[in-house]
């Protein structure tokens, strides 16, 4: 998923994607152990998407705490 499409979605949707990507991963090292896998670099992909999903959860959170601390400072004058 490229990170375009991931900031169309909402925050929740960002979330429960990545609880199904975290699942799709535990399932495929699972079955990593038990027989060869069709796909390996599926792993990479996985990771890869998780860590662009929280990275854009955790900008919209900074973007959010500086909007609030700007209010805050243009309140107190």
């Amino acid at each position: 998923m490229r990170a375009d499409e991931i900031r169309e979605l909402t925050n929740d949707e960002i979330r429960s994607r990545i609880a199904e990507l975290e699942e799709e991963r535990f399932r495929l090292r699972f079955r990593s152990a038990t027989e060869t896998l069709e796909d390996p670099l599926r792993f990479r992909v996985i990771r890869k998407d998780i860590a662009r999903m929280k990275t854009i959860l955790r900008e919209r959170e900074l973007a959010t705490k500086t909007e609030a601390a700007a209010a805050n400072t243009t309140a107190a004058r």
